[in-house]
């Protein structure tokens, strides 16, 4: 299968080169061909012009499911939020209920751009299902809590997990161990995480140092950071995603950069919980790969990793850490390249021959794109999700002319109402 996307604008190597080609062949993207004389040997051939094509957007932090949480219990505090609302809905969620909501997230990420994203909640399998049927790639773990009764039995589901789904669905799909956080997880549990994810070869994918209360009880508990006490336990040895990492300090940020840990920078749920400002620059300056993730319903999950970009360009001088803004092109790759390499893709992230097409183009006709002085500053601070056209992941056209390709988004819609009844039906 040859794929023609012709006279596109494409980010590629730091700079945006106007009216270029890009050939795919099957997954892969397999040249950048400077004329094209004969159309006919491609099986599609799409006219980019006016758009600009980046690499597909990495949501590298969601839970998902939690679509059917969105506008349940806002303006809550993160552990009242948690304890009193979501934790008691939670346990009366079905793997009906997760795959459709599962479905519609799917939709509106790539609605927006997105093309890979990281996902930790329950009934995997169903996300998992979700993920192969429509089409998208994503990295998964079950959110593993050592403070319930079914503690050792999510651990066991998990390795299940892995041993099932890593790597399936051509590859799209891979697995991490999914720890919840340092306030649900026990070290004695923790270290049971640890050691059954190198068992298998697993990374892991944690929310640490979220909040200033989280770390300053951990503090007192153990006497040292979440970071410092990760760490210590081996959390980092066999690879780790960390979610937040709002709350680090300089000792912080050296045992990641040592550890190689990468972060997914939630600001809209960090804002929206009034959790904090992440020291974004310094984490940067320090090697560390920071990415961008929505978090699930505590950011109202409506999952636009585009609107993620733009708070990270824009929120970071009101933190005293950090007086400056990140550059635009900064927050591109967040949202790109560092994403994929976040998610532990090495063959995802760039548009490069070789690499896997999944490919976001934006169409660039909008009056908020004039005057078109620098594309990726309008980029990210202009444009927005609805200016997204086409979407290809591994591949294949998901999105074209900002239409769905594949999925039959009334039926998304239908069984996201119905099961959203029917999980408030029994609340």
């Amino acid at each position: 299968m040859k794929t023609l996307l012709k006279n596109v604008a494409v980010y590629r190597n730091h700079i945006v080169e106007e009216a270029r080609n890009i050939e795919i062949t099957n997954d892969r993207i397999t040249g950048f061909p400077v004329e094209v004389t004969d159309t006919s040997v491609y099986d599609t051939c799409i006219d980019g012009k006016g758009m600009l094509a980046t690499p597909g957007f990495v949501n590298t932090h969601n839970h998902i499911a939690m679509t059917v949480f969105r506008s349940y219990a806002d303006d809550m505090q993160l552990m009242d939020w948690l304890e009193k609302k979501i934790w008691p809905a939670e346990a009366k969620l079905d793997g009906d209920i997760v795959y459709a909501q599962t479905m519609l997230g799917i939709a509106e990420m790539l609605r927006c751009g997105t093309t890979s994203f990281a996902d930790m909640y329950f009934l995997m399998d169903h996300v998992a299902e979700a993920v192969c049927d429509a089409g998208i790639r994503a990295c998964l773990c079950r959110g593993l809590t050592g403070i319930t009764p079914n503690a050792e039995e999510a651990l066991q589901e998990n390795r299940e997990f892995y041993n099932n789904w890593h790597g399936s669905c051509d590859g799209r799909i891979t697995v991490m161990f999914g720890p919840h956080a340092p306030y649900t997880c026990p070290e004695p549990y923790l270290r049971k995480v640890v050691e059954t994810a190198r068992s298998v070869g697993a990374e892991i994918h944690m929310h640490l140092s979220e909040t200033e209360g989280e770390v300053e009880n951990i503090r007192s508990q153990c006497g040292k950071s979440p970071i410092a006490w990760a760490d210590d336990i081996g959390v980092f040895d066999g690879g780790c995603l960390a979610a937040h990492c709002v709350w680090i300090d300089e000792a912080d940020m050296e045992i990641m950069a040592k550890k190689k840990v990468r972060v997914a920078h939630n600001p809209g749920s960090n804002l929206k919980l009034a959790s904090g400002f992440a020291p974004i620059q310094k984490m940067l300056e320090k090697g560390i790969v920071v990415s961008l993730g929505t978090d699930g319903a505590s950011s109202n999950n409506n999952l636009d990793i585009f609107e993620e970009m733009r708070l990270a360009a824009l929120v970071h001088k009101a933190n005293t850490l950090e007086p400056t803004a990140i550059p635009a092109e900064t927050a591109v790759n967040m949202l790109t390249e560092c994403g994929a390499r976040a998610l532990g893709y090495t063959d995802a992230g760039k548009l490069e021959i070789g690499y896997k097409a999944d490919i976001t183009c934006i169409d660039r006709s909008g009056l908020h794109w004039y005057p078109k002085n620098d594309a990726l500053s309008l980029m990210a601070y202009s444009a927005n999700s609805f200016d997204v056209d086409t979407v290809f992941v591994d591949g294949k056209l998901l999105l074209h002319n900002k239409e769905f390709v594949t999925l039959d988004i009334e039926k998304i819609k239908s069984e996201a109402e119905r099961t959203k009844n029917k999980l408030f039906a029994q609340i």
